[in-house]
């Protein structure tokens, strides 16, 4: 048994430092893998400050030319696009307009059967309660008229027989001074 264990422990011994081996070349190999990443980006940041200059010049021409030929591309379709956005502004405005003349249209009826419920009278109710106002107006004007002059007239009698009634009195005083 002493045999075996001595053997058990060469074989582990064996597999052990074979593990630890496997992983210091894997450590050395994820060191120096590390070492390049690092490298490769000092390297592509040392080239983008060399060309980068050069590279942005570059990209600041192109983006002129396109701009110029933007500009000459819509310059000819500036009037078509300026058509159509009235147009479509146009559009839209006429929308809104029939959309808050519903929306009026709605309150207004609304507002129109509150008052009903609530016995104020409409628009209409009133137009023609003025138009029998007026016409009472008229009428009472027309007969005040014809009663003034008839007022007048009459008057003239009534003062007429106010006279003999108070003439009579002191008649009827005489006689009886008389008749004494």
């Amino acid at each position: 048994m002493a045999k075996f264990k001595k053997a058990t422990k060469k074989t582990t011994a064996r597999k052990h430092d074979g593990v630890q081996d496997q992983a210091e070349r894997l450590s050395k190999t994820l060191s120096e893998s590390a070492q390049q990443i690092w490298l490769a980006g000092v390297g592509a940041f040392g080239r983008a400050q060399a060309e980068g200059t050069k590279l942005f010049e570059s990209l600041v021409k192109e983006g002129l030319n396109l701009e110029q030929t933007a500009r000459k591309f819509a310059g000819g379709r500036a009037e078509v696009v300026r058509d159509a956005v009235e147009s479509t502004v146009g559009q839209a405005r006429g929308r809104a307009t029939d959309t808050w003349d519903r929306l009026e249209k709605v309150f207004e009826d609304r507002v129109q059967r509150a008052l009903v419920k609530l016995g104020v009278p409409g628009r209409d109710d009133l137009a023609d309660l003025s138009r029998r106002v007026e016409a009472l107006t008229t009428e009472l004007r027309r007969q005040n008229g014809t009663a003034a002059r008839t007022t007048k007239t009459a008057a003239r009698p009534a003062a007429r027989k106010a006279k003999p009634v108070v003439a009579k009195v002191p008649v009827a005083k005489a006689t009886r001074k008389r008749v004494p």
